[in-house]
């Protein structure tokens, strides 16, 4: 995670003020390492300390230094680090234990310094103080250390504060990450019926483009009331469909076209029907009460030429209280348009975060709201939502987030793909390429970021 412009830094306490923020929580047993470029803070990388994080269990600190290294040069404008050891217990602050830790800075030093990132600073934090590993003098760094409360009452974390920034629990922890609330039959029911209605097109451009409409109008949606039961099933179902799911993704971060463009190079559309009954659209079949039949111009638009006119293989789910879709991109530029579209990113450039220049951080957290609410009832839909939240955490940078998230999608869907995927990307220490650059930072974008 990149840091945000225009904070000015003091001192060393309103460096490790920032780093709470900067990951979202307070961390321990671990070490958090910045870059800098020139005099500006680059990207924050969070790694747990060997073994137990005690000096007695350090294991091979060689090649845990070079794993570091090369994690920090996706930095590419990097060219030098600073090191943060929250060790937790103060007894790694001064002493024994503290001179302990020189062996692991020593081979820190020396990888980061081959990378052309010299460690410029470092510092050890442990329940109730803290001090610089480098300095002796005790006029300034007194035993047992300096109070964590400079920290805690930077300069810097009072514009954090300010700025609306809030430093929770760590991943994993009850207080961030709830248990799911008990599985709503009716929401359960609804997705069952769409999941069966859905069977036999799943490589159906136009009911694919059906869907993704659907999609953006509940992205467009401000905050506020619960999805209704049928809409809520909808779209559960349609992220059991992976194509569709990834369609998801894509599109709230770069857009329909690509969304689209991309699921027809990996040849979606080309694929035959599988499974399911054989729907006659000129006869819908049973559909959710509230549900508009099959032709029906959305909420708010004038049935004319172009609108909707297509046949829909499948009906639409109750859309009450959502903003209408807009005539000219059905007619124009919708989804299913397939031609005249210009080129677009394709899935694996968006997923990774290396193209559009800079993602609609607005639409993803979106997109993270209405994912939230789709994973309450679990189940492979449950999966996909929490494995969506998970990527938009590590399109912002927040590593340890998106591996709970990602460990709690195996957990509920054991053996889910995409999770594993991102998962063992985490796990690599590679960055989204949105992440790593300044000027794609999510905090610039998204509303109330700090």
């Amino acid at each position: 995670m990149t840091a945000p412009d225009h904070l000015k830094i003091t001192g060393p306490e309103d460096i490790l003020g920032f780093i709470p923020h900067s990951l979202g929580y307070w961390p321990s047993h671990s070490l958090v390492a910045m870059t800098m470029q020139g005099k500006r803070l680059g990207a924050t990388l969070r790694v747990d300390l060997p073994g137990d994080g005690s000096p007695g269990s350090r294991g091979s600190f060689a090649g845990f230094a070079r794993t570091v290294a090369g994690y920090l040069e996706a930095d590419d404008e990097a060219d030098g680090a600073l090191l943060a050891f929250f060790t937790g217990t103060d007894g790694s602050v001064t002493g024994r234990d503290g001179a302990a830790w020189a062996e692991l800075l020593e081979e820190l030093e020396h990888a980061l310094a081959e990378g052309g990132m010299p460690v410029r600073d470092a510092w050890l934090i442990g329940a109730e103080h803290w001090r610089n590993v480098y300095c002796t003098d005790p006029a300034c760094c007194p035993t047992p250390g300096r109070p964590i409360d400079e920290i805690r009452n930077s300069r810097l974390n009072a514009e954090m504060v300010f700025r609306g920034s809030t430093v929770g629990p760590a991943p994993g922890a009850a207080a961030r990450f709830p248990s799911p609330l008990p599985e709503d039959p009716a929401v359960l029911e609804s997705e069952r019926h769409w999941a069966q209605l859905f069977s036999g097109h799943t490589g159906d451009r136009v009911q694919f483009g059906q869907v993704m409409d659907v999609w953006a109008l509940v992205l467009r949606s401000p905050a506020g009331p619960r999805l209704p039961v049928g809409l809520a099933g909808y779209l559960r179902a349609a992220l059991r469909v992976p194509a569709w799911r990834d369609a998801v993704l894509v599109m709230a971060a770069a857009g329909p076209e690509a969304a689209e463009q991309g699921a027809a190079g990996f040849g979606i559309f080309d694929s035959p029907s599988f499974g399911g009954p054989s729907l006659n659209t000129s006869a819908p079949p049973a559909e959710l009460p509230g549900t508009p039949a099959a032709t029906q111009a959305l909420p708010g638009t004038q049935p004319g030429p172009g609108v909707l006119a297509r046949p829909l293989p499948v009906p639409l789910p109750p859309l009450e209280g959502l903003p209408p879709l807009l005539p000219a991109r059905v007619e124009s530029a919708g989804i299913g348009a397939g031609s005249g579209a210009s080129a677009a990113p394709g899935y694996g450039e968006v997923l990774l975060g290396l193209a559009p220049p800079v993602p609609d951080w607005p639409k993803m957290a979106s997109l993270e709201r209405i994912l939230l609410q789709l994973g309450e009832a679990g189940g492979e839909a449950g999966a996909a939502a929490l494995t969506g939240r998970g990527w938009i955490e590590w399109c912002r940078g927040k590593g340890s987030f998106a591996d709970a998230l990602f460990s709690r999608a195996e957990a509920e869907h054991p053996g889910y793909r995409l999770a594993e995927l991102l998962a063992e990307l985490v796990s690599r220490g590679t960055l989204c390429g949105w992440a790593g650059r300044r000027d794609a930072a999510w905090q610039k974008f998204e509303p109330g970021a700090a």
